[in-house]
């Protein structure tokens, strides 16, 4: 599963309890062109453990997030496959949409819950009844797709910043994703961007108050700069945010109708705990 922002816990929380979208959790839906014909059980390895869920999902891209099912307890299985979905949601608090899912497949004792975007699947959840470990019906198996590839109303509604390219579509987060600091840390004035996923990732911070640590930035924040004759545009926009940047990527350069803001780097290791 990716780990936002470069490890730092400062996008917004996905509260995801209950159906707040304030839709059924599974709706009839049409059934695709081609429902996914594979395994609906197909054992995790070591470098994936989304099995049958991971295969049955229909990117842009590549996938986001996928993994196995925790154990539970008698009682907080489903009695239902329905249920069962619903024991997903509860047990592992997923950063997806909680409702809105449709029947893709049942075989051999597992079903295949699939939520659709313009009839391709960006999240699936295989639930199964009565695993290892794991009574009643609940998930086996889920994977999801990155969460541009989700609805602007979800996104939006959950805190994502999904920025776009040049010619207005949706970018992944792994490219480029920024957020509000976290509440937590009392960063909520601080703003943080990220270009890139993992270690080949850099994180910015643009932090007007003064509210980060003492350290944490590898230079000052600057709210009115020069744009350098160096710097090129990205093409990434966020609302009326446009990202420019230089050969090093030292500092992000963030061009605003009032003017050109400079975002330093965070520092390695250092992040909200």
């Amino acid at each position: 599963m990716r780990r936002g922002l470069a490890g730092v816990a400062v996008l917004v929380a996905v509260t995801a309890c209950g159906t707040e979208e304030g839709g059924d959790v599974v709706v009839a839906g049409t059934p695709p062109a081609t429902p996914y014909g594979g395994p609906l059980y197909v054992p995790a390895t070591d470098s994936d453990e989304s099995g049958a869920a991971g295969r049955a999902l229909e990117c842009d891209g590549t996938m986001y997030s996928g993994g196995g099912a925790e154990t539970w307890s008698k009682g907080d299985g489903g009695r239902t496959p329905e249920g069962g979905l619903r024991t997903y949601f509860d047990i592992e608090q997923p950063d997806v949409p909680r409702t809105g899912y449709r029947v893709e497949r049942r075989s051999d004792g597992r079903v295949l819950f699939s939520y659709d975007v313009d009839g391709r699947t960006k999240v699936a959840v295989v639930v199964a009844k009565d695993g290892k470990d794991r009574p009643g019906w609940g998930p086996e198996a889920s994977a999801s797709c990155d969460p541009a590839e989700l609805p602007a109303s979800f996104t939006e509604a959950h805190g994502y910043e999904i920025w776009t390219d040049g010619d207005g579509r949706r970018l992944p987060t792994t490219v480029v994703s920024s957020s509000a600091g976290a509440a937590h840390c009392d960063w909520q004035k601080a703003h943080f961007l990220q270009t890139g996923d993992g270690e080949k990732g850099r994180l910015y911070a643009r932090d007007p108050d003064g509210v980060l640590p003492s350290g944490m930035l590898t230079a000052p924040y600057d709210g009115d700069v020069p744009l350098p004759a160096s710097a090129r545009d990205t093409g990434y926009r966020y609302q009326d945010r446009q990202l420019w940047l230089t050969a090093d990527a030292s500092t992000a350069y963030v061009r605003t109708p009032d003017g050109v803001e400079a975002w330093p780097s965070v520092k390695e290791g250092m992040g909200c705990k």
